[in-house]
């Protein structure tokens, strides 16, 4: 049977057709939500929209398939396979393509990425990615002449061009939601953003800038643990006046303090750096763990997650070295974290002591998969990777009992420095974000800061001290930058970055 012909110029229309049909909705979605489509310019921006987008596609992939011919074909059943993944993500978690979640997705190791896996993601992957694939590397296509090339690429760019000038009183439109724009156009989301996202991360990550020198003013033993916490919303803490009793140890504890507060960003990597650092920035500056190490303090980074900046430290454990010596359910889930570390504790022989633990309790869509089911407090839960099909009462009672569990876990953290009665203790638990649970219709987290909702950087910011170390000041609204300096008070560290106004503690 021979394989069908076709002039470039065909396919590419043809080709640019089904794009859109298969993976704009959410673009036009967007913009039929957020543009006055009724009013005479709104009729003219949404066609020009509409016309962009199958002309411009269309002209990308005639550059691909006339330049580099064989390969222009595999790079375009490529996209197509990127492109039916992309759309499945953002119609399932209403999730947004820019830089910071292309940071995500590039920093999603193997255990959180198969935790995405359904039937519904390989229909995605099948239907629009693979099938049209197939065809696009069989399809035998005529090339056109150079004369053909260079007439047809230059009245396509002049017709573009004419079309942007025609929309001149819609640019402050575009431009003020630009972000969302390439957000979700396919495929340029994740092809400009995850080269923005490479050029970027080479810039901030050509040398850690040094903080100046640090000084211990005292011989006081101290502790400090902070836990750093995954998705944990405030809201859903029953400390923070949640109808549920999500917090059934810690809302019984002595010396335990909660505020409100919020996070410099809606995901992992920038939330942790948020914790981490003496002041929110765009530059790679020493984090509190180098910076506290570099100094002769003991540190020690617990981990069952990733996204943080590089840690300089001598004692960083993961999860699989941690489990190596654990035994009993626990291990397998963020109680793994304090296997042997009151035994760590003790063999320190400095006075001075941080410890992180960066958890991954109440990272989605399994949320059921988070806790032993001794946990399971509030039921029926959701189970499936797909949040939308899970009723909302589903999906929140799965969210819930992370709490419960990691109001267990923090339990446990109290208890065991309670034990080391020659220290001066304090617990700081703070999260990396929030979350949404199909609040809006959006799930997860990761929205750009400046349009998502409140669910995704109201965080928890719960602290606990032993008796007779310190008092809090009268906080109010606190950040995820008040850490760095509390830390630096509590363990009496002089620094010449110290911000006595980002400390919560007093006297």
């Amino acid at each position: 049977m021979p394989k069908s012909k076709l002039k470039i110029i065909h396919f590419v229309l043809f080709a640019s057709f089904i794009n859109f049909l298969f993976f704009y909705y959410p673009f036009f979605r967007f913009v039929f939500t957020n543009a006055d489509y009724t009013s005479l310019n709104g009729i003219i921006l949404v066609s020009s929209l509409i016309v962009s987008a199958l002309v411009a596609n269309a002209f990308a992939f005639y550059l691909f398939l006339s330049l580099f011919r064989a390969f222009g074909k595999f790079l375009l059943a490529i996209l197509f396979i990127i492109n039916s993944l992309a759309i499945y993500f953002i119609n399932t978690y209403s999730i947004i393509l820019d830089e910071s979640m292309i940071g995500n997705v590039l920093n999603t190791k193997y255990d959180e990425s198969v935790s995405f896996l359904s039937v519904k993601l390989f229909t995605y992957l099948i239907v629009m990615g693979i099938i049209p694939s197939v065809y696009i590397v069989k399809i035998e296509l005529t090339n056109p002449s150079w004369k053909i090339f260079f007439i047809n690429t230059s009245l396509t760019t002049i017709f573009l061009v004419a079309l942007i000038f025609a929309n001149a009183r819609n640019w402050l439109w575009v431009d003020k939601n630009a972000k969302e724009l390439i957000g979700l156009s396919m495929p340029w989301s994740y092809v400009v953003n995850t080269s923005r996202f490479y050029i970027h991360e080479h810039k901030k990550n050509e040398k850690e800038i040094l903080l100046p020198d640090a000084t211990i003013k005292d011989d006081q033993k101290s502790i400090v643990v902070l836990v750093i916490g995954e998705s944990a919303r405030s809201q859903n803490f029953s400390l923070y006046g949640y109808k549920k009793n999500t917090n059934p140890i810690l809302s019984k504890i002595p010396n335990l303090f909660h505020f409100d507060a919020t996070s410099v960003a809606t995901y992992t990597t920038a939330g942790v750096k948020g914790i981490l650092e003496h002041s929110s920035s765009d530059e790679l500056y020493e984090i509190l763990p180098n910076y506290l190490y570099r100094n002769n303090i003991d540190v020690i980074w617990r981990t069952t997650n990733w996204g943080e900046p590089p840690v300089h430290i001598k004692e960083y454990h993961e999860k699989n070295a941690l489990m190596a010596s654990c035994k009993g359910e626990g291990c397998n889930y963020d109680e793994v974290l304090l296997n042997g570390l009151k035994e760590q504790i003790r063999a320190s022989k400095k006075n001075k002591i941080l410890v992180v633990l960066h958890t991954s309790t109440s990272h989605g869509p399994t949320y059921g998969k988070k806790y032993p089911p001794q946990f399971t407090v509030f039921k029926p839960v959701c189970n499936s990777v797909e949040l939308g099909k899970c009723s909302h009462d589903e999906l929140v009672n799965a969210y819930d009992n992370t709490i419960v569990y990691t109001d267990y876990i923090l339990s446990k953290v109290i208890e065991d420095l309670k034990q080391f009665n020659d220290y001066h203790s304090t617990m700081i638990f703070i999260s990396d974000h929030g979350e949404s649970l199909g609040e809006k219709n959006l799930y997860m987290h990761g929205l750009p800061l400046s349009i998502a909702p409140k669910e995704q950087y109201a965080i928890p910011f719960i602290v606990w001290l032993s008796d007779g170390s310190r008092r809090l000041k009268q906080n109010k609204m606190l950040s995820q930058n008040h850490v760095f300096h509390s830390v630096l008070n509590f363990l009496n560290i002089q620094s010449p970055i110290y911000d006595e106004k980002m400390n919560i503690f007093s006297k």
